[in-house]
């Protein structure tokens, strides 16, 4: 196990490197920051001053050998447009998209797993056809519609629950979250199902075809034979192994969660990570991009090492054939 964790460390360290040169010079192809910082009447002199300030007056090497010396420090570089670092300008944004998204995963795994299993175990019925029909509407419906789908009926017309912004937070282990006060648990709401939707849908399509292959195995069919109970083959003997795909993709999913909050946190002004990406865009600010997009890379390396350890322990021989290897 350990040759196994430290073999997909080393990949980790690697794809980290190549991912921030790519990063760093994708970013640094697009646009001239100096002219969205500069007016059209300042001299030659005052945009030169800005350029040195910025950095932008090196070479694209140097200025990439600095980036990596100085993220190697924790320092991805100061905002242009708020004068901070960016690091800590998106660990100000983190907790909320971070919020949304395990809650968008948490109803993915509570309402389609047990909607998958059920619609694998009883192909047939009505109620099946009809889990399977809102599938495909989840994975049909352009989000940002369904999102102002949500606000019209849910906060103009109906009244119930609030349309935009985080509500009251609360601090938790040093860290503001809004799902433990009502006020931020109703805010909350709207956009975790809105986030959740194509999740959901998928998960249910993965647990109804996971089901379906393995209902009809040996090992379940022995397990009834043995006389345990349908509860204790479905909870035991068929989850275990329906788990396994499942757990790989959500923990991928997870990483899209975080990175393509972007729509739902625009369409309900939540103040995420999402949102602030967006503004920086549109402002040229290279360093929050670069950042935003290098802790979006960390993001997906950490959840890809930690899925590769589960799916090891719910399937060991995935360890030995890459030790094997």
């Amino acid at each position: 196990m350990t040759v196994f964790i430290i073999r997909r460390l080393m990949q980790s360290v690697l794809v980290v490197f190549v991912m921030s040169f790519l990063v760093f010079g994708g970013v640094n192809l697009v646009g001239d920051p100096v002219e969205m910082m500069v007016s059209d009447e300042a001299d030659q002199e005052e945009r030169e001053r800005v350029i040195r300030s910025m950095g932008l007056d090196k070479p694209w090497y140097v200025q990439y050998g600095l980036f990596v010396a100085n993220a190697a420090q924790g320092d991805l570089g100061k905002s242009f447009v708020y004068g901070e670092q960016a690091l800590g300008i998106i660990v100000q944004r983190m907790p909320a998209t971070f919020e949304l998204a395990l809650a968008a995963l948490l109803m993915a795994i509570v309402i389609g797993i047990p909607l998958g299993v059920y619609s694998g175990l009883n192909s047939e019925s009505r109620f099946s056809k009809v889990i399977m029909a809102g599938s495909i509407l989840g994975f049909s419906l352009p989000t940002f519609w369904v999102g102002l789908m949500f606000i019209m009926v849910f906060a103009v017309m109906l009244g119930w629950l609030p349309s935009t912004g985080r509500g009251e937070t609360v601090e938790l282990l040093g860290i503001n979250v809004s799902f433990l006060t009502t006020n931020g648990l109703s805010h909350l709401i709207l956009p975790a199902v809105n986030l959740a939707l194509f999740k959901i849908s998928l998960v249910i399509r993965l647990a109804r075809a996971g089901t379906r292959e393995i209902v009809h195995m040996d090992f379940i069919k022995f397990a009834r034979a043995k006389g345990l109970s349908t509860q204790r083959v479905i909870m035991v003997h068929l989850m275990k192994n329906i788990m396994i795909p499942v757990v790989t993709v959500l923990g991928l999913e997870f990483g899209g969660l975080i990175a393509f909050s972007v729509v739902t946190e625009t369409v309900f002004a939540w103040p995420g990570m999402g949102k602030l990406i967006i503004d920086s865009i549109q402002g040229l600010d290279r360093p929050v991009i670069v950042a935003y997009l290098m802790i979006i890379v960390l993001v997906f390396v950490v959840i890809n090492l930690v899925v590769d350890v589960l799916y090891s322990i719910l399937d060991p021989r995935v360890r030995i054939q890459d030790v094997k290897g």
